[in-house]
């Protein structure tokens, strides 16, 4: 499986940095070499950071949290739009809209009066409308659908946001790093690392790469969706096994009881055990369980 993906990351030319003149001193770290004036990334590390990532995401979505990817660039947006959106994750594929985390019931209300506008489209087509207002509308809902039509479903800060290029997602990133919610970045050799929490390197500029990467960390999310799937159908498992316990527990109880009632039933004497201490009088003589009658 490693041989694999190493193999495609490097089919998908994930190790092609930028040229050496554009480079950021602190990716360092991440880089191999340099070939004809342009950066090679260290596909060992390329690697590291990726099944780091992947673990991560996998873990996260297990315990009930979400991921938001953020790819704005051209290269990023179709991608990630197909692979996310199979995967029932949030994304952000045209414009971030500053604010989308940090003021979130702004974003929420949007949503909600995009839902309002598709509902009017659905009624009645705007048809109660004049022309005028019918086409301001309809740009609205456009406009709105445009930029946050991949949030729809996010009714909650995610666990964790995957940015493709951390230049182009500077404002995403900053915002995700003020709520405490981890960043996953690819980033090129011209990319500040310190943006990330968890940094894989490698080459942003190619469908292919960005292809790969999106691949694998969408694969992680569904194992974390079927983690969390079976830890709930084993905690519902062991609630039912522990309510049949305390059924078989309060019957057990009430035989007890109920054996105990039945040993000093009509007809029967207290005094069967064998021994001199009866239930009768101060004379020792034994009484007979009928004493009313």
């Amino acid at each position: 499986m490693a041989s694999q993906l190493v193999e495609d990351l490097i089919e998908a030319g994930i190790h092609f940095g930028q040229r050496s003149g554009g480079w950021n001193p602190k990716m360092a770290p991440y880089i191999y070499g340099k070939r004809n004036g342009i950066h090679i990334v260290d596909i060992k590390e390329t690697v590291k950071g990726l099944l780091l990532a992947k673990r991560y995401i996998a873990q996260s979505v297990a315990g009930g949290k979400d991921v938001c990817f953020v790819g704005t660039k051209r290269q990023a947006k179709s991608v990630i739009e197909q692979r996310v959106g199979e995967v029932g994750m949030h994304y952000v594929t045209e414009r971030w809209l500053g604010g989308a985390l940090t003021n979130f019931r702004t974003i929420r209300a949007r949503l909600k009066r995009l839902e309002e506008l598709e509902q009017i489209e659905r009624d009645d087509n705007f048809q109660s409308y004049s022309k005028k207002m019918e086409s301001q509308l309809r740009r609205e809902m456009k406009k709105i659908k445009r930029n946050l039509d991949g949030l729809r479903g996010m009714d909650k800060l995610p666990g964790a946001m995957v940015a493709i290029d951390v230049r182009r997602e500077t404002t995403a990133l900053k915002e995700a790093r003020k709520l405490g919610i981890t960043t996953i970045c690819l980033i090129d050799t011209d990319g500040d690392p310190e943006l990330a929490d968890i940094p894989i390197p490698g080459n942003d500029d190619s469908m292919r790469s960005i292809d790969v990467i999106v691949r694998e960390l969408c694969a992680a999310i569904a194992d974390g969706k079927q983690q969390r799937t079976q830890r709930q159908d084993g905690d519902d498992g062991a609630e039912t096994s522990s309510e049949a316990q305390r059924r078989r527990s309060s019957r057990a109880q009430f035989r007890a009881d109920d054996s105990s009632v039945g040993d000093t039933k009509e007809g029967d004497s207290p005094s069967r055990s064998g021994d001199g201490d009866t239930a009768g009088s101060a004379s020792g003589k034994p009484q007979p369980a009928n004493a009313d009658n």
